[in-house]
């Protein structure tokens, strides 16, 4: 067993989280905020509380250290969705820049917790690029997927691989579709959540031929999430451990296919966290290392 930054399956054995009482932070600010954040719907700012401590319970039963990112002014609601301001490798953190203006604030303010906690910060993003955590997964321990989308572009990319290349890590650019455009939030962790060395839940329909040829071709099998499930965040699954998993409630086809291929499913009512923001278990961690 190794401990490494570098896998998005591996037992997890710490995690950045943001609660909504530092995220919403009031029901004032939901009402001041979410409609020019693109939320789907007005979250209900005390069921939201209550959803993310059920959410948190199930990350303490993985046994991981849990760390929480602190109140900050300088940003918004958001930022509950902590992992697309960051990404962890064992050289130190990569601090994103965002693609969505309203989110500009957020790496700044995880880098400062960071910091805070003595980790170390391989280096950031710099304008013109941008680089959402959320384009950002890790397929094995020396490759590194990015999704080229309207939040991540060629300049962001190729900073990051530049920050890489010393180290040799792979960086696979894999190019997303339009889909609904700019002003919605589309990452390539939207179509891919990676909960083995060999296994990854999948949205077929979204996701390019190349990309997923790749993944076949590396040894990959997948669950494959239905159409009925892909606006229920049924594609963004977290996994806390090899074949042990975290997903939102409602989507019961996804989770028999995931039991059928021998995982073990915790699920968290996540209308109000998850849902209404496009933000699933995977948004709403910055895991930093684990163990494979």
């Amino acid at each position: 067993m190794k401990t490494t930054c570098h896998s998005e399956y591996g037992k997890l054995k710490s995690v950045f989280i943001k609660k909504p009482e530092t995220a919403f932070v009031s029901e004032q600010q939901v009402s001041n905020q979410w409609k020019e954040l693109n939320f789907l719907d007005k979250p209900d700012f005390t069921k939201a509380i209550a959803e993310h401590v059920e959410f948190e319970k199930i990350l303490s039963r993985s046994g991981a250290s849990i760390s929480h990112l602190p109140l900050d002014s300088n940003v918004t609601m958001d930022s509950i969705y902590c992992r697309d301001a960051s990404i962890a490798t064992d050289f130190g953190m990569i601090i994103c820049n965002m693609g969505k203006a309203q989110r500009k604030n957020e790496p700044a303010a995880e880098r400062i917790a960071f910091e805070q906690n003595k980790m170390k910060i391989l280096g950031e993003i710099k304008s013109p690029g941008t680089l959402e955590g959320g384009d950002v997964a890790w397929i094995d321990s020396k490759t590194l997927a990015v999704g080229h989308t309207y939040r991540t572009n060629e300049a962001g990319i190729n900073q990051l691989k530049n920050l890489l290349a010393p180290f040799g890590i792979e960086v696979l650019v894999v190019s997303m579709p339009h889909y609904k455009g700019p002003a919605d939030v589309f990452h390539l962790m939207s179509v891919l959540s990676p909960v083995d060395k060999d296994l990854a839940v999948v949205y077929s329909s979204l996701m390019p031929i190349a990309f997923r040829n790749t993944l076949l071709d590396k040894g990959f099998s997948f669950v494959e999430v239905p159409d009925s499930e892909w606006d229920s965040m049924g594609c963004n699954v977290l996994a806390i451990g090899p074949r042990e998993v975290v997903m939102v409630k409602g989507n019961p086809i996804t989770k028999h296919r995931l039991e059928q291929a021998g995982c073990t499913v915790w699920e968290y009512e996540g209308n109000e966290i998850s849902v209404k923001g496009g933000g699933g278990p995977t948004c709403l961690t910055r895991p930093i290392d684990r163990t494979i």
